[in-house]
C-alpha cells in the first residue's frame, strides 16, 4: 500500500520531494532514489513530526498509506485549494457523511436486570441524539498544510498529540483555518482484509496492480 500511495504521489508535478515515515525496524525497506525515509513514532503526531523534519517547503501534505486509491487529481484538488486562500492554513479531502449518525449516552454494564460483563464495547448504547447531515464530513488523506502552521499546531498540541487521529484537528485546535475539498468514496481507507480486497479491485480495474 506504501508503493501504490508513493506511486500516486510521484505523479504530481506539485511534489518536489517526498518523505516516508517507516515503522520501527522498516525504515530500509522503503528507500528509493527519490523517497526520503525516516522512523516513525510511538504515536501518529510524532511520525509526521519526524518527516516533517525533513521537510523544507512552504507547504506539505501528509497521507496515510492505508488510502492506497490516491489519485494525482485529488492531490492537486487539495493542493490547489488551499494555494487559492492565502488566508487559510491547511486543507484537506473529505466527503459528506451518508449514513445517519448517532451520538450516545456514556455505556453502561446495566440494562434490563442482566450482569455486568466488563465487555461495554459489546453492550447496548443508548441513542443520546440524532446528528444532521447537512454539515458533517467524512476526513479523508491527503491534507495538505502550510508548514508553519503545521509546525506551530504539533507544537501546541502538547498533550493533546497522543490522541489526535489527524493532523487537521491540531490545526483547528490551535485557532487555524482548515478547507475542505471535496473526494469521492473511491479514496477509501484499508482498515480490514474486506477493505484491501475492494482496494485491489478498484487498483486493477485502473491498471495499477497484475490482475
Amino acid at each position: 500500500m506504501v508503493e501504490w500511495s508513493v506511486d500516486a504521489v510521484r505523479a504530481c508535478a506539485s511534489v518536489r520531494a517526498i518523505v516516508v515515515a517507516a515503522p520501527a525496524g522498516h525504515v530500509h525497506d522503503f528507500g528509493g532514489h527519490d523517497v526520503g525515509v525516516v522512523a516513525g513514532g510511538e504515536t501518529r503526531a510524532q511520525s509526521v513530526a519526524n518527516a516533517l523534519a525533513a521537510v523544507g517547503t512552504e507547504l506539505v501534505a501528509i497521507h496515510d498509506a492505508a488510502r492506497p486509491l490516491l489519485t494525482p487529481e485529488l492531490f492537486e484538488g487539495v493542493v490547489t485549494t488551499l494555494a487559492a486562500d492565502p488566508d487559510a492554513d491547511a486543507a484537506i479531502a473529505a466527503i459528506p457523511v451518508t449514513d445517519t449518525i448517532k451520538r450516545t449516552l456514556a455505556a453502561s454494564s446495566r440494562f434490563r436486570g442482566s450482569k455486568p460483563t466488563g465487555r461495554v464495547e459489546n453492550e447496548p448504547r443508548t441513542v443520546g441524539e440524532t446528528l444532521s447531515r447537512d454539515e458533517l464530513w467524512a476526513a479523508q488523506t491527503p491534507q495538505v498544510f502550510r508548514t508553519a502552521a503545521l509546525r506551530t499546531a504539533l507544537d501546541v498540541g502538547g498533550e493533546a498529540r497522543p490522541s489526535v487521529t489527524d493532523e487537521a484537528m491540531l490545526v483547528e485546535a490551535a485557532g487555524g483555518t482548515v478547507l475542505i475539498h471535496p473526494a469521492t468514496p473511491e479514496n477509501l481507507k484499508v482498515t480490514t482484509p474486506l477493505d484491501l480486497r475492494l482496494a485491489e479491485l478498484l487498483l486493477a480495474e485502473r491498471g495499477s496492480i497484475p490482475q
